[in-house]
């Protein structure tokens, strides 16, 4: 599971679907409705907040706003009607890690994305996130 903290405007296709159904299902963990995943270092950002399903379903709704930019049609019925007014903090360097990532995948998946991300300088979040100083996140597993 690799909930990106990153825009996921970055993301080629096949990232943006991967992303839909992985942060589905951490809704659904969230939400107590499946047994595996429960303690997946992805989700503690997510269950640090107030509430960590209106988190999750924020989160979900801004990755759907991107698939319909893209003219893709993913179902925000799926999406709980929970919200959450503040931002989650994440570091600058779980950011340039999640990117790095990110282009190591596209190199080989997407080469014309890799080049055209390859050279940028400032790293967009996800817009549930707000950036603050610091390194790798401690539940990132490098």
């Amino acid at each position: 599971m690799r909930l990106w903290s990153i825009n996921p405007g970055y993301l080629d296709s096949k990232g943006l679907v991967a992303l839909w159904r992985e942060a589905l299902l951490a809704q659904n963990v969230l939400m107590g409705k499946t047994v595996g995943y429960n303690n997946h270092p992805q989700l503690i950002r997510f269950k640090n907040t107030s509430n960590p399903v209106g988190a999750i379903a924020s989160y979900l709704r801004a990755v759907a706003v991107e698939a319909k930019n893209r003219g893709y049609n993913f179902d925000k019925s799926k999406i709980q009607n929970k919200r959450i007014s503040s931002h989650i903090l994440v570091t600058d360097g779980q950011a340039n890690y999640e990117f790095q990532h990110l282009l190591k995948k596209l190199k080989s998946r997407e080469p014309s994305i890799y080049i055209c991300l390859r050279d940028s300088e400032r790293i967009k979040l996800h817009p549930l996130f707000s950036k603050v100083r610091g390194g790798v996140e401690p539940w990132e597993v490098v």
